[in-house]
Order: structure tokens, then sequence, then C-alpha cells
């Protein structure tokens, strides 16, 4: 989207409402491949509310950050890469986890801290791991992340392999050091990454048109020369091919790309943020654009599926999540004798330095 186009801080043009834009979908897609995004969808939404739900009976420690809201920002950056593709997330990714294909139960038992975790229980909600599916961590620090994905690029370039390595961010990180020391490094030394930079609004509590002196956040790359573009997060086609562009830029050309997914946080920044900082008309109007009843909606009316074939997939969606709760409660946590287990040092060397 040009600059021209985009006026408005929340990633809608000046001529739209606050109801979802129904936009047909295109006559040459698969309808498998678009019912499966769908499924996807709905299968974060509800993994979330689980979550959230879990949360709050005690099952789930330590901080909790949910994509309720950025269901078609997830779905749509997922299926834009490549299995081969490398992926560094921010601490808000259990959605990202199970769009690189990783069980949910494998992401609700390491929420739960268990030893059948995704990373052994020993990263729970913000530290998601996955060497199989290329997921390289999810990142407390914010911005963290982003340096290291860049490392991970000029990796893949030393070796000269074909893999793009995507880093996702939150609004808030591109306000960081962190953020154009790695713009410029990429740049530099022509590195294939990609800075997926999901704008759901707020950087915590504070909006980001008064948290950024360029609230079009993918125009920050304009000083290092790299690529960019702003693409409507509410809508899983549009983000997939924004990053399939990115993608293709990073692979074919060895060059730094931005894409900007604007999207809409429906809860509070984590679990227990009462979410007192953002007007209730606010949220209300930004709820208004769900994007997955919208992508029903979009097929249902492209004849794709039927209300009954809606409630399948409800259904088993459920029965996913209920599942995941079920194999989580019953694994075991890790054992004691394991604490030294998948460090940097060895238990031999902590001795040796006591």
């Amino acid at each position: 989207m040009s600059t021209e186009q985009q006026k408005r801080p929340d990633g809608r043009d000046a001529t739209t409402t606050d109801k979802p834009r129904v936009v047909a979908l295109p006559e040459d897609e698969n309808r498998e491949t678009l019912v499966n995004y769908y499924h996807q969808m709905l299968l974060v939404r509800r993994f979330e509310e689980k979550s959230d739900e879990m949360y709050k009976m005690a099952r789930i420690g330590g901080y909790c950050h949910l994509n309720l809201g950025e269901e078609a920002t997830v779905v749509g950056f997922c299926a834009g890469l490549e299995a081969k593709d490398y992926l560094y997330t921010n601490y808000r990714e259990h959605g990202y986890a199970l769009g690189r294909g990783i069980s949910a139960n494998a992401v609700m038992a390491e929420l739960f801290g268990k030893e059948t975790g995704c990373s052994y229980g020993r990263g729970g909600s913000m530290h998601m791991f996955s060497l199989e599916h290329r997921l390289l961590g999810g990142y407390g620090i914010v911005g963290g992340q982003v340096p290291l994905a860049v490392g991970a690029a000029f990796a893949v370039a030393y070796r000269g392999s074909d893999e793009v390595v995507a880093v996702q961010m939150g609004d808030g990180a591109t306000n960081g050091g962190p953020f154009y020391e790695s713009l410029n490094l990429a740049k530099i030394y022509k590195l294939p990454v990609i800075f997926f930079v999901v704008n759901n609004q707020y950087g915590m509590g504070l909006p980001v048109e008064k948290g950024s002196a360029v609230a079009e956040l993918y125009r920050k790359g304009c000083a290092f020369d790299v690529r960019g573009e702003r693409v409507d997060g509410n809508d899983v086609i549009a983000v997939r091919d924004a990053v399939r562009r990115a993608a293709k830029v990073a692979r074919e050309e060895h060059e730094p790309y931005i894409v900007e997914a604007v999207s809409f946080r429906h809860r509070g920044h984590s679990v227990i943020d009462p979410d007192r900082y953002r007007d209730e008309e606010v949220v209300r109007r930004g709820r208004a654009l769900d994007p997955v009843p919208a992508f029903a909606k979009r097929l249902q009316d492209a004849h794709l599926i039927d209300e009954q074939g809606l409630q399948a997939l409800e259904e088993q969606v459920e029965q996913v999540v209920n599942e995941a709760v079920r194999f989580a409660e019953e694994s075991p946590f890790p054992p004691v004798e394991s604490l030294f287990d998948h460090i940097y040092a060895s238990d031999e060397h902590l001795q040796e330095s006591k």
C-alpha cells in the first residue's frame, strides 16, 4: 500500500467503515487450501481462548500473551514461508508455533511446563522452540530476536543456501536500536531476512502513533534503502501474498524486506492486563473487524463451504484443543535430575566452577 492510500494509523484508509470488508476470494485459489486457512485460524482462536482459561485456573504459569485478533496475520505469515525457512518470534508466539506445524499437544504441554512440550517444559509461553519445524525460539526481550535473526541470515548467506530467515516482532520493537542496527547490517551484507512487523496498534498500552514518529512502520526501512510494504493483517490471503513477495526478494536477490501487517489485539497486552487504557469504542470497532468470522463469510459467499461444514470444523477444533489440555494435564513435569539438560554448559562444567 502506498503512503497516499494509508492515512490512518489503524491500517484502514479514510473511506473504510468499522465493519469488516468482505473481499471476494481470488478465483484461482484452491478450495482445500482456503478452507485449511480458516481451519488454522479457528484453531489459533480456540487454542488461545483455552490458554486464557487455563492460565486463570493456574494451570499455566509465568507470563502469557495471546494472538487473539491476530489469527489472519499469524496464518498468512506462516503460509507465505516455505518449510525450510527459519522463523524467530517474540513472546506472543503460540499461534506461530501452531502455524509452523508444531502439534497443539506439544504447544499446550509447553504452556503447562511439561516434559512433552516443544521446549521440554523449559520455555513456557514465551520461549517455544523446535529445530524440526525451524522455529528458532520466542524471545521475551522486546526486539531481542531481531539481531539473532540477522545473524542466522548471515549464516545462510555464508554457506550459500537458499533458505529465508523471517523474524516476527511487535510494533514497539521498531522503536528500539536493535531494529535499526539489524536493518543496517542486513542491507550492508545483503541478507535474506524478512522483518515481519505485527502492528496491532498498541505497544503494551501506548498507541502506535504516540510511540513512533512514523506511524507507517514499514517506511522506517527507507533510511537503509530496505524495501517494504504495509498489508491488511485481517486478510489472511493478503498477508500470505505479501510474505511471498518478501520471501522472493530475500531468496532470489538476498535483500532484506519489511512487511507490516496491521491487525488488532482483542485483549490486553497479556492475560493479566485489564486493558483499561483503551477506550471502549476503540475496542468495539477493532473487534468488529474480527478476521475469523470475516473469512468464514468469504468462504460461504464463494460457495466453498456451508454452515454445516463450518460447524464440523468447529467441532474438530474443539476436540483438538480439549485433547491438548488432556495431554498436557497427564504429561509429566521434567524430572529434577534433568535440570542441567538442554543448556550451554554441562553439569560437569558447573561443578568445576564451584
